[in-house]
């Protein structure tokens, strides 16, 4: 990426993001039936942690004086705790297909969360952009059926996971405005471990309870996956792309996991979804093309500034 502009390696570090994540929605399926969710997310933080903190500790090093006002870390890793278990809980209740659409509005909260904090402005085609991408991602997980997009209703488990996604939208500026210039793999430690102990006090009975030598296989191929593919090298790449894009743009790339699932169900074997769904993909590979435009044009926030304080 020595080449590249500090925008451009933030775009494409979400790109990846954006395909990793989608594959932890097609694993987690398989797996949820056996076992508790917050028991699965405490050990994937517990082993992201571990392998995070082996990278920092080999390449930048752990100094001291990234540990300090620790509070950071506690904070940032309470707000992803907080997204993965008010989703998992929502999902209780509410359908995969009305909790994906509820994702789809945090890069809108996140836009919101980035000009309260950070005085971020959104150009008109950064905003065309989040409208298009909204409007085909919500296509693609409805599936062209309007019908089904104009019944959806609004549930408890819905309402649940809503929250959480404020806190994962949160979270993006978040980053920016908390980071003291660590190195994004010392940063991601700090968030992880934080993470990991506040998610461990939450399920500490049901990690006790849990007879891990009885679980099935695809159970610890799925935690392998998130742990390792879906937290530590998705965070580090979304510490990293916060750092030199604005939190609209950063959030815009969930816009491409619905379709990365469809990419994902594929590959596994499933049909290729029609033409009318191909179309909502489409969209939101528009609204990405808009926010490259706007990113080549008019830097909104000069990437290459240190982050504010």
């Amino acid at each position: 990426m020595g080449q590249l502009s500090a925008g451009a390696q933030g775009h494409i570090a979400m790109l990846a993001f954006s395909a990793l994540v989608a594959g932890s929605f097609s694993l987690g399926a398989d797996a949820a039936a056996f076992i508790d969710p917050g028991v699965m997310n405490a050990a994937r933080f517990a082993i992201a942690s571990l392998i995070i903190g082996v990278a920092a500790a080999v390449t930048t090093g752990l100094p001291r004086a990234a540990f300090r006002a620790s509070w950071r870390y506690l904070l940032l890793g309470g707000m992803l705790a907080t997204y993965f278990v008010l989703m998992f809980e929502g999902l209780k209740t509410a359908a995969p297909v009305s909790a994906a659409a509820v994702f789809t509005l945090t890069p809108v909260m996140a836009g919101v969360a980035g000009w309260l904090m950070l005085g971020q402005r959104s150009t008109p085609r950064m905003m065309l952009a989040l409208l298009l991408g909204g409007g085909g991602a919500l296509w693609v997980i409805f599936r062209a059926d309007l019908g089904a997009l104009i019944a959806f209703e609004i549930g408890r488990g819905e309402a649940i996971y809503f929250v959480g996604c404020i806190a994962h939208a949160v979270y993006t500026p978040m980053v920016r405005k908390l980071n003291r210039g660590e190195p994004a793999v010392i940063f991601t430690f700090g968030t992880l471990a934080a993470g990991t102990v506040l998610l461990g006090v939450w399920s500490g009975r049901d990690l006790m309870a849990t007879e891990w030598t009885a679980l099935p296989p695809v159970v610890w191929v799925t935690l392998a996956y998130i742990a390792v593919c879906a937290s530590a090298a998705t965070f580090v790449l979304l510490q990293f792309a916060t750092l030199r894009l604005p939190s609209a743009k950063v959030m815009a790339y969930t816009y491409l996991t619905p379709s990365w699932v469809i990419a994902w169900e594929v590959a596994r074997g499933q049909d290729i979804p029609g033409a009318p769904v191909l179309g909502g993909v489409g969209l939101t590979i528009l609204a990405l093309i808009l926010l490259l435009r706007d990113e080549v044009g008019s830097d909104g926030m000069e990437p290459s500034a240190p982050a504010r304080r």
